[in-house]
């Protein structure tokens, strides 16, 4: 038995599109090649497509559609996927991740996991009540050593409140020592980290954090939540993230004057 024969379509909306591609190739009576040949690509994929390793872009979904005169059934079916909350979604953001040549984060409740301590990291999961902490903890720093250590590692753009910096999280010892390694990353060229001041007042980050990652071909985003999160791979909304991050970005503080801010705020965890 392949992986094919193991999709559940009732899991989620991805595994459905999956089930129903090797579905209507069957009913079709064609083969991975013919069907790599309608929508451009090799016998290889589509397996992975029908297992659930690889996903569907729109281009190909509205390509089936056609082919098999659906009524649009595949790009409607994709269409509410990437609208909906995707169970696998960690391991699709953590990929993407790895493979982006551009990072944007706007976090305005704490340090993203990229620029996180150890003992950052451990007193917020502590909070969070998360199983096995230390085994969450080791995951989150391996997480970012493959992404700050790879031999091509992202720009990374992120831009924190001012909160995120005065809340202190574990402890003054743990605080300074955090603002510390903000420091040591902010001199790093590859790394531009930058300030929204508290003097700020409101603006459209207050919405929740956000992500932007840019891959070869295209961009997707993540939103956060502590929980679970969401990917976002609709052109479309990850268009109007980008707008939303410039606006915040407008509203920021330069790299020089960040860290100005940062070392007055270190001190205040003496």
């Amino acid at each position: 038995m392949g992986a094919a024969d193991e999709i559940d379509p009732n899991s989620s909306l991805y595994a459905w599109l999956a089930y129903d591609l090797r579905f209507y190739r069957n009913k079709h009576g064609l083969t991975g090649t013919q069907v790599g040949k309608i929508i451009g690509c090799v016998r290889s994929h589509v397996a992975n497509l029908e297992a659930g390793r690889a996903r569907l872009d729109m281009q190909q979904a509205r390509l089936l559609d056609e082919a098999w005169n659906t009524g649009g059934h595949f790009e409607r079916l994709l269409k509410f996927a990437r609208m909906g909350h995707d169970p696998d979604w960690f391991q699709q953001y953590s990929e993407y991740e790895l493979r982006a040549g551009i990072g944007k984060i706007y976090q305005g409740h704490v340090v993203p996991v990229p620029l996180q301590t150890e003992d950052y990291a451990r007193a917020f999961l502590k909070v969070g009540r998360v199983p096995d902490l230390e085994r969450a903890v080791e995951s989150r720093m391996a997480r970012q050593e493959a992404l700050l250590n790879r031999h091509d590692p992202p720009l990374l753009v992120v831009l924190l409140d001012e909160a995120v910096l005065d809340r202190p999280v574990g402890g003054a010892a743990v605080m300074r020592e955090q603002l510390h390694r903000l420091l040591e990353l902010s001199e790093i060229p590859h790394i531009i980290i930058r300030i929204i001041p508290r003097s700020t007042g409101a603006h459209v980050g207050l919405d929740g954090p956000f992500q932007i990652m840019t891959l070869d071909s295209r961009e997707i985003a993540y939103i956060g939540a502590f929980r679970g999160g969401r990917l976002v791979q609709d052109p479309s909304e990850v268009r109007e993230l980008a707008v939303d991050f410039e606006l915040i970005g407008a509203k920021a503080l330069s790299e020089d004057a960040s860290r100005v801010l940062i070392e007055k705020l270190m001190e205040g965890y003496s």
